[in-house]
């Protein structure tokens, strides 16, 4: 099976992030000079929501490893105690970006993702991303991967 991706800024249209769960998420690759780190996520994307009658989805799922590339102004606010939540993944809303031009011609994105579960938010600067498959898709009733259908990321 030829897995789909990976995708890049140009994809953004045409992709969706609604309900995906958010199992980690690290810096890597810093540029100490200009105060940047590339943000990497580590998710459960919805490749595919299916009806499956009577008000029932099948979802197919696999594990992707979304990297938003020269990552500046990061704001995260995620309250696991307000609704006193136990620790589980969190599932976001979506991604939202607006274009950025400043006065040097540089081009680059806020980003916004609203967090659905518990309630939060993650906002930065960043001019790109890309978003890679890891593991194989898997078919199932719930939007985010049990541990044994989750690869290791590296």
């Amino acid at each position: 099976m030829t897995l789909p991706g990976p995708w890049r800024t140009e994809d953004f249209e045409s992709m969706s992030w609604h309900d995906v769960h958010v199992h980690g998420f690290r810096f890597a690759t810093f540029d100490e000079e200009e105060g940047t780190a590339d943000l990497v996520l580590d998710i459960d994307y919805i490749l595919k929501w299916e009806n499956s009658g009577g008000g029932f989805f099948s979802f197919t799922v696999c594990q992707a490893e979304l990297r938003f590339y020269d990552t500046f102004r990061l704001k995260l606010e995620l309250d696991y105690s307000t609704p006193t939540a136990g620790m589980c993944p969190f599932s976001i809303n979506g991604i939202h970006r607006e274009p950025l031009e400043f006065a040097t011609g540089f081009r680059s994105f806020r980003w916004r993702i609203p967090i659905n579960w518990p309630r939060g938010l993650l906002e930065f600067e960043a001019p790109a991303f890309t978003q890679t498959l890891m593991g194989k898709p898997v078919v199932q009733s719930g939007q985010s991967l049990s541990p044994n259908d989750r690869a290791r990321i590296g």
